[in-house]
């Protein structure tokens, strides 16, 4: 058993067209998840599956299409899946103790968004003490409005990724990932 758990963020149908928050490059995004995830059940690392829900709001409806995680990355049977209320994966719920009782000491993040859950998350992640790689291609985001200036989609990845990888741990292509 590998010491390494892959954490797939939010890949739930509300990011899609067809859901109520499309993100920029939504499907190639899970594309390479679903590599990453493929390559994971091959080798014996733990696929643990993360899903937002939004009790009275307006997205992520609890037992809503949007909730459900997209067939691009659908669990497989038996697959730990655990339901979270805020942008950190680790902030009440069972992440942190399924990950010290499987012994895991490295995480690789893929998801959605780059901005907010991807980053909540890689960063608890590092400062919970876990070697942290976020798979840059196997995230997504959105364009960003603040004070009257928008930040294109690609943008706010990038910077979110540039800031990850310069103390938050290691940030590589789904390519990359996978040919070590």
């Amino acid at each position: 058993m590998s010491n390494r758990a892959i954490l797939v963020v939010d890949l739930q149908n509300e990011y899609w067209p067809s859901g109520n928050f499309a993100l920029h490059g939504i499907k190639a995004a899970a594309a390479n998840a679903a590599r990453v995830i493929d390559h994971a059940r091959s080798n014996g690392d733990l696929v643990v599956n993360i899903r937002h829900e939004m009790p009275g709001g307006p997205l992520f409806v609890p037992g809503s299409a949007g909730a459900e995680i997209n067939d691009a990355v659908r669990p497989a049977p038996g697959e730990t899946v655990i339901t979270k209320n805020f942008p950190n994966s680790f902030r009440d719920t069972g992440l942190s103790d399924l990950l010290k009782e499987r012994g895991v000491e490295a995480v690789v993040v893929v998801g959605a968004m780059s901005h907010m859950c991807v980053d909540a998350t890689v960063r608890a992640a590092n400062d919970l003490g876990y070697k942290t790689t976020t798979i840059h291609d196997a995230c997504a985001t959105r364009d960003q409005d603040f004070n009257g200036v928008t930040a294109p989609a690609a943008q706010v990845h990038a910077t979110l990724m540039s800031a990850l990888s310069f103390a938050y741990g290691e940030v590589v292509s789904t390519d990359a990932f996978l040919t070590r």
